[in-house]
């Protein structure tokens, strides 16, 4: 399947009657009760007031409430312009309907605003370094993002309009997660519990995220037997059957992970033996919805280990580790000089084996951080590695390696 699932528009489509997605980063799904517009999560902030334009495009009505399927930036930050909307025309503020961990979530990204900026310029390819994100002026989450007015903890129904909406948490990709059950429809609002490629309960540089539960939600869906499935992410799909056996095959694979890897550390083997032991069978690659192409099965595979094992990885030399400067400089000293590590890991990098030729550029380069033909050489290498990665976060974060090395040549002129 060639065709892109996730297509960033700006546009509205009618999917159903008084149903329409408005396609961005993140959609936004509006249902018109009757009552006024309900919306399913409101993009990101930089698409807010495009998104609001299309739905007015579509429909005049106030927005009586807004729905945040979780706290991720890209889902509510756009609740700013509709707030701001329905103030200037003198409208009552819309309801939040939220996980009661939302609050919590907010509440960390404005501790943790120039963190968390780093790591989404770096997941994104960005050079976090040269382009000043960290401390940069502004917020993380913009101020004017709309705070949650009515949470619930397990679940709550609420009735707008002439539409009953039945709210369920789920633990997954994050731990404030909503998603919703439309029965009238017969259509469940999945929020990122369906994404159109392997689930992202991986992610490096982010927070714990649960592949098991994340399976536990996938077939409470199936329970339900919706007609509809209505991602924030990708293309809706249609048909009970077809539904069916998309969810159970995204859980079946998270729940092999799960147990693999769980079998191997009740043998107590260490992360490195899981990570080159637990592949994902046949049956669940070249499945055009779990795709690695934004997450990978081994960083799934990284989250089990250290949701059930912590964060040690089982190796006695990490416990309590030299300083990786220390570290490149004494395996320089014994391959000949820093240069000469380098250009090993160049002759690596023609050989096919990528990942050896990584850590030992990255030991030539702590060994000698203004050695400018070691970074010659990190660039080749993770341009090499980059060329071959599949998921946006490993391509990311090895154009914010090639990022870095090219400005410090820069420096070094």
């Amino acid at each position: 399947m060639n065709e892109r699932t996730n297509r960033v528009t700006m546009e509205l489509t009618e999917v159903a009657e008084n149903l329409s997605i408005v396609e961005a980063f993140s959609h936004i799904w509006t249902v018109d009760t009757g009552d006024g517009l309900v919306l399913m999560d409101t993009s990101h902030v930089s698409g807010g007031v495009a998104a609001l334009g299309a739905i007015r495009g579509w429909r005049a009505d106030h927005v009586h409430s807004m729905v945040y399927t979780h706290g991720h930036i890209d889902h509510v930050g756009g609740s700013g312009a509709i707030i701001a909307e329905a103030a200037a025309n003198g409208q009552r503020t819309p309801e939040v309907i939220a996980h009661k961990a939302v609050h919590e979530r907010f509440a960390r990204y404005r501790e943790t605003t120039g963190w968390n900026m780093a790591i989404n310029a770096r997941q994104f390819g960005g050079n976090v370094t040269s382009t000043g994100v960290v401390g940069a002026a502004g917020e993380f989450l913009p101020a004017d993002v709309g705070t949650p007015t009515i949470t619930h903890e397990s679940g709550m129904t609420t009735t707008i309009g002439d539409t009953t909406f039945e709210l369920h948490h789920a633990v997954g990709e994050t731990d404030d997660h909503t998603w919703i059950w439309d029965a009238d429809r017969e259509a469940i609002f999945s929020g990122d519990l369906v994404m159109w490629h392997f689930p992202n309960a991986g992610n490096p540089q982010k927070v714990q995220r649960f592949a098991g539960d994340w399976a536990t939600a996938l077939r409470a869906m199936i329970a339900k037997e919706p007609e509809l499935i209505l991602p924030a992410h990708g293309l809706p799909i249609g048909g009970k059957e077809r539904i069916a056996t998309v969810l159970d095959t995204s859980a079946s694979a998270l729940e092999y992970l799960v147990e693999e890897t769980v079998a191997l550390m009740n043998q107590g083997a260490t992360l490195d033996t899981i990570l080159h032991s637990v592949k994902l069978p046949s049956r669940f690659q070249n499945v055009p919805y779990l795709t690695p192409s934004y997450d990978e099965p081994e960083f799934v595979v990284r989250n089990i280990y250290r949701l059930y094992g912590g964060w040690w990885d089982g190796d006695p030399s990490s416990l309590h580790p030299a300083p990786r400067s220390a570290l490149g400089a004494e395996v320089a000293s014994l391959a000949g000089g820093a240069f000469a590590l380098a250009q090993r890991a160049l002759a690596l990098v023609e050989a096919g084996d990528l990942a050896v030729a990584a850590h030992l550029v990255e030991m030539a380069s702590a060994a000698e951080p203004a050695n400018g033909a070691v970074h010659e050489a990190r660039i080749e290498v993770y341009g090499s590695l980059r060329a071959v990665a599949t998921s946006l976060m490993t391509k990311g974060i090895y154009k914010s390696a090639i990022a870095a090395s090219s400005d410090a040549l820069g420096s070094l002129d």
